[in-house]
């Protein structure tokens, strides 16, 4: 699933006119990127979750054969459902095993082929080193599981993967993740990796520059 809803406040006026996930960076919309780095990785159904200006993507990406891909969409009506509830309103049809999801608005070369999750887990994250906007990081990790603190704490890179059972006890409607991560974290079925690849979120005008320039 490749998370494609959000407004994108800190990048107007450029999002006022275009979804973020279609932003270019070094000639190529991020969430293009997106599509062929996990059909690449042999995940050829995808599904994207659209609010914001939502028909532009869906007309870009149409099916995605084009890309060697199955393109679904999730509609979110009237308003965005935030990450979890938007991932809560795709589940059937992301279901019945484990998915793997990335934020529409990240510039990664992350391999997608390598997310795995055993047995004993829910979810799985990918850390990465904590950027300069967000310098306190997130979660931290020790023997391979993500901890909601630690002496060293990491950034959540926005890829992941989960079981529909991480999203036991939900209902419809718009809510965070963060609680169900830490819910998943306390009961130690959370594992997570450090990836020290190329990761970026663009989240501002002036990050969106810095990675054209």
């Amino acid at each position: 699933m490749i998370l494609a809803a959000g407004r994108g406040e800190r990048l107007r006026p450029m999002t006022d006119f275009t979804p973020k996930p279609l932003l270019q960076v070094r000639g190529q919309p991020l969430i293009e990127r997106h599509v062929i780095g996990l059909v690449r990785a042999g995940i050829e159904r995808i599904v994207i979750n659209l609010a914001w200006l939502g028909a532009q993507i869906r007309e870009y990406l149409a099916d995605g054969g084009r890309y060697g891909a199955q393109i679904v969409y999730s509609e979110e009506r009237p308003r965005a459902l935030e990450t979890a509830g938007g991932i809560f309103h795709a589940l059937p049809q992301l279901m019945p095993g484990p998915f793997a999801v990335v934020n529409g608005d990240i510039y990664t070369d992350f391999p997608f082929d390598t997310l795995g999750l055993k047995s004993e887990h829910d979810a799985h994250l990918v850390l990465v080193q904590n950027p300069p906007q967000h310098p306190r990081g997130d979660f931290g990790l020790e023997r391979g599981l993500a901890l909601q603190g630690a002496a060293d704490l990491y950034t959540f890179s926005g890829i992941a993967m989960y079981r529909p059972a991480f999203f036991a006890g939900c209902t419809e409607g718009v809510f965070p993740l963060k609680p169900l991560l830490q819910r998943c974290m306390a009961a130690k079925r959370c594992s997570a990796e450090l990836y020290r690849g190329e990761w970026q979120d663009v989240g501002t005008l002036e990050r969106l520059r810095a990675l054209n320039t």
